[in-house]
């Protein structure tokens, strides 16, 4: 089912007084497909039999959402890790505050934050910016329908090229992403 709602999150941290983070208003709501993961686990959960008028309130724990803040998730790397192609620091995409894509040891593609930038480093921050804190969802069900067939293949392929994501040029190249059978 594809579910509409409205929210405001609010997020604690070590029970502290809770912080409005987060609007879904009924001009802007949040749009997503019940049971397929596009949601926290607890916050489904939540939700669960939840008809049209209903007005929720639950709280979800870190260790239920984006678990501690892991103090291994900063690190300080060389400067010159973020040069563009013309050997210079790439002050356009790389500021404090900006969330930039960094590749893993194992090809896997996670996001950081960039914390401050040094003469010679850059410390950035791999944990979920909402990681340590707790989540308090107020809100009301909007709208509940069935999902359409296309809408559910979209959610559940949506590169259709198998993970390539759309950097193969198309289902002829050899990316390595097996995109044999995606639909131009």
């Amino acid at each position: 089912m594809v579910v509409t709602c409205k929210y405001d999150m609010y997020l604690s941290e070590n029970g502290e007084s809770e912080d409005l983070i987060e609007q879904a208003t009924k001009e802007r709501p949040l749009i997503y497909c019940h049971g397929e993961g596009m949601m926290l686990p607890k916050f489904e959960e939540a939700m669960e039999g939840l008809a049209v008028g209903a007005k929720f309130d639950f709280r979800i724990m870190h260790q239920d959402a984006y678990g501690d803040y892991d103090e291994a998730g900063r690190l300080e790397l060389d400067k010159k890790i973020f040069y563009n192609g013309d050997d210079e620091f790439d002050a356009e995409r790389v500021y404090v505050g900006a969330i930039v894509p960094m590749t893993t040891t194992d090809g896997q593609i996670v996001n950081a934050q960039v914390e401050q930038i040094n003469d010679k480093t850059v410390i950035i921050d791999l944990n979920h910016p909402y990681a340590g804190a707790d989540m308090h969802f107020v809100g009301e069900i909007l709208d509940i329908r069935p999902v359409d067939p296309k809408e559910l293949e979209a959610i559940r392929n949506p590169h259709k090229c198998g993970g390539c994501h759309g950097n193969c040029g198309d289902c002829s190249s050899d990316c390595g992403s097996s995109c044999g059978n995606c639909e131009k």
